[in-house]
């Protein structure tokens, strides 16, 4: 595995978008300069769930200034990640492409859950590392991330859609702040709690952090008033909250430590707040210094120090849907040694096949006929620490297309997905019995859009049923418009 003596990661959030680069050590992280734009991306978002031109050049314009800090780095140390506004936005596979063009470099959207577990992981760096169990809330743009956790391991991680911009938009559009709109923005956020308020409720963790713009923000205005020492209680909530309504409207706030940029969606995040405080029973809440870039750094870490998150999902969906080990390393093994022979294919592209082998009969606990469709829906659908939206979809597509007609895989002509299928049919193919038994030498060889699969001619005639499948293997690429071809069997 490369390593790097920096890294840096990059948060898209639905407020404000946060470049952090950091500087490795052995196995610890020294942060070193840190960038943050209020972009706004979820109030960009109209009606009808599209990204509006004005938030996307916001974005454009922020982005290409994030790139022209990490140009240079190479594509391994840095992570992109996006969150609540480009999970919702309907615009965003459009939007994304020109993103990626500005940064320089890929960019993930990831799951409300996934969200969550980088935020704690962020926050568990930047605390005193000990045994109780911490409640984490983090208050953004456009959705809230409860999580419960022990040290630096999440237990309980639940992301709700309501976030200080959406919140502001939806109550305080117009810039008034009343007791009637307050009293809606508040039972609107208790309702959306309510659901998630069983797991996280007081009594099951010890201490309440609050990370990111809205947790800090409060806490500034409530330490450079006199109310508490910078941390958040439930009696500077409802003190500030007459405050609020005394302003009567946004831009009458005037507060000691509220900055100019936090003033146009603090009352949506206060509102949020002060919910949580009521339905969680929560009486004080410390204020971190850690939040989602910091987890995307140390997450980045261990991938780094090959201790890659996504391995240990991996292995816990193979218990968990009770595959059988042995039958996926022996694929993962043939697929993996295949494809190491083709031109074009990186790290990143080799451990996305290994995944796929491991859990390519997931769907097996489901039904046998067509497991491999049931194997696809559940990686597409679950919640997979350390993965991707677009992870997923690809180890989806690649479990997809492990066996069964290749005519319905939809897959563009020339997707990067196809030498890895035809890794992954081969592999399957070749140890259909489930015995370690397979010919040598054997070899796959590409080039020109064709490609060659060579073995000994004496196995082929020993083994008549591998070559019957390896001849309807042959007529299923023939079928395909893809660019790769499996076009003959070269016996040896």
């Amino acid at each position: 595995m490369q390593e790097y003596p920096t890294l840096a990661a990059v948060d898209l959030g639905s407020n404000s978008f946060h470049l952090q680069v950091g500087r490795v050590e052995g196995e610890q992280l020294f942060y070193l300069d840190a960038h943050k734009e209020a972009v706004r991306l979820a109030g960009g978002l109209t009606a009808t769930k599209h990204l509006d031109a004005a938030s996307q050049r916001r974005a454009l314009d922020c982005l290409s200034r994030f790139g022209e800090r990490l140009k240079g780095m190479p594509p391994g140390a840095v992570r992109a990640v996006g969150t609540s506004a480009l999970r919702v936005a309907k615009n965003a596979p459009e939007f994304m492409d020109k993103a990626r063009a500005a940064l320089g470099f890929e960019i993930e959207v990831v799951s409300g859950r996934e969200e969550a577990r980088l935020i704690y992981l962020g926050v568990a760096h930047s605390l005193p590392l000990n045994q109780e169990r911490r409640l984490v809330v983090d208050i953004g743009g456009g959705s809230t991330e409860c999580i419960l956790g022990v040290g630096y391991e999440p237990q309980e991680r639940e992301s709700l859609r309501m976030g200080c911009v959406v919140y502001t938009q939806r109550y305080f559009n117009d810039g008034q702040i009343d007791k009637a709109s307050l009293r809606a923005a508040e039972t609107d956020a208790r309702i959306e709690i309510q659901a998630a308020a069983y797991a996280f409720r007081r009594g099951r963790w010890a201490e309440a952090v609050g990370s990111s713009g809205t947790a800090r923000a409060l806490g500034e205005i409530l330490r450079q008033n006199g109310r508490s020492d910078g941390s958040i209680t439930l009696d500077g909530l409802l003190w500030l909250r007459d405050r609020l309504l005394k302003a009567g409207s946004i831009q009458g706030l005037e507060l000691p430590g509220l900055k100019a940029e936090r003033r146009p969606v603090i009352v949506g995040g206060f509102s949020i707040m002060l919910a949580l405080f009521q339905e969680l029973g929560i009486e004080t809440m410390t204020v971190a210094q850690g939040a989602m870039r910091e987890g995307i750094l140390w997450d980045l870490l261990g991938r780094v120090h090959d201790r890659d998150m996504r391995d240990l999902t991996v292995t816990q969906f193979m218990r968990r849907y009770h595959v059988d080990g042995r039958q996926a390393r022996r694929v993962e093994r043939l697929a993996v040694e295949l494809a190491r022979n083709l031109p074009g294919l990186n790290d990143e592209a080799l451990h996305l096949l290994s995944w796929a082998a491991r859990l390519h009969e997931i769907g097996i606990s489901i039904a046998h006929s067509g497991f491999h469709k049931h194997g696809a829906y559940i990686l597409e659908n679950a919640d997979m620490p350390g993965f991707s939206r677009q992870d997923q979809a690809s180890l989806a597509s690649l479990v997809r297309a492990s066996r069964g007609g290749l005519g319905k895989v939809a897959l563009a002509a020339d997707d990067p997905l196809w030498p890895l299928i035809l890794c992954l049919r081969l592999a399957n193919i070749f140890h259909l019995s489930r015995t370690d038994s397979r010919p040598e030498p054997l070899t796959l060889q590409c080039g020109g859009g064709r490609c060659y699969l060579s073995l000994p001619a004496a196995w082929l005639k020993a083994n008549p049923l591998t070559q019957a499948a390896l001849e309807a293997e042959l007529r299923e690429w023939a079928g395909v418009s893809a660019w790769l071809r499996l076009t003959g069997l070269q016996p040896t």
